[in-house]
């Protein structure tokens, strides 16, 4: 694997994993996890197309799920149980993915972050804090970008804030395996790179299977969206909000970047789970659920 396709991993992912909350019981403490974390679907409309979100939780505070290239919104579902008694819950299917409408159209980060806040106005939410895996953190950096006073916070899980140093003719380079006719197994390679580690066949073979089922098309838009140097970049300036950074013990997370990211609010932190690949939340989601918690709850954005 050549370096600009190391640089570019974090971003490159998408989970299948539906975690199962557990049964209802008469307990006092189970209420929670049986009541407030069973996921209801609903559309917003954005434009000519309509896009798909759950919504599970209740309280204060709203934490909106942004899921990963090929990606869809089920794949936040092992968050449920762990939050959903801390707060609302939105978890949002991107145009082209999961449930929402397939337009024929460019698939940039502005049109992702432009469906992000579409859902939040249908869902009623004023503002919330947004998690963004992988793709997903270009997305919420872009939805900062667009409507600062609508974000409480910003998450990223194991991606990028800022696009990655690279020419057009390299971009170029990268992206045009999935846009040909053996992009399965090309997509097959690239995703079973990822995982690292023995032990994650299983959720490895589940996450490619969900991520095969995205329309080539919307596969190939997205990367392109990430990486044509000819639409807006993602990066982030000093902000005004917390920024949370969750990665993986990737090499490529450079002392460097870390600083880069505790540089950007007053309010910022970086975590590392140690001994996965790039579906940490998969692979370790009790660590996972357990620092995703401890970070909402030290900046105030959960109940």
């Amino acid at each position: 694997m050549n370096h600009t396709a190391r640089s570019v991993l974090p971003l490159l992912a998408a989970v299948s994993l539906f975690a199962t909350a557990g049964c209802a019981t008469h307990k006092a403490s189970d209420r929670p996890r049986t009541a407030y974390a069973q996921p209801q679907s609903h559309f917003a409309r954005f434009g000519t197309n309509k896009v798909h979100y759950l919504t599970a939780g209740r309280g204060n505070h709203v934490l909106v799920f942004v899921h990963c290239w090929a990606g869809n919104a089920g794949f936040w579902s092992g968050q449920l149980p762990a939050l959903a008694a801390k707060a609302r819950l939105v978890l949002v299917d991107l145009p082209g993915h999961g449930q929402s409408d397939k337009p024929d159209t460019a698939y940039t980060m502005d049109f992702f972050a432009s469906a992000v806040l579409a859902v939040m106005n249908v869902a009623h939410v004023r503002k919330a804090t947004l998690i963004g895996h992988s793709m997903g953190a270009p997305v919420i950096c872009r939805v900062y970008a667009q409507a600062p006073e609508r974000v409480a916070a910003l998450v990223s899980v194991d991606g990028l804030l800022h696009r990655p140093p690279m020419t057009q003719e390299q971009a170029d380079q990268f992206k045009a395996p999935f846009s040909a006719p053996g992009y399965r197994a090309h997509t097959t390679n690239f995703i079973n790179a990822m995982f690292p580690v023995p032990g994650t066949e299983a959720t490895r073979d589940r996450v490619l299977k969900e991520i095969l089922e995205t329309p080539q098309y919307v596969m190939a838009g997205s990367m392109d969206g990430m990486f044509n140097l000819n639409y807006s970049d993602w990066d982030l300036k000093h902000v005004d909000v917390p920024v949370i950074a969750i990665n993986t013990d990737n090499p490529m997370w450079t002392d460097a970047g870390k600083d880069y990211i505790r540089s950007l609010s007053a309010r910022s932190d970086y975590r590392t789970i140690e001994g996965t690949g790039h579906w940490l939340m998969l692979e370790k989601p009790d660590e996972f659920n357990t620092t995703l918690t401890e970070e909402l709850e030290k900046f105030g954005l959960v109940n």
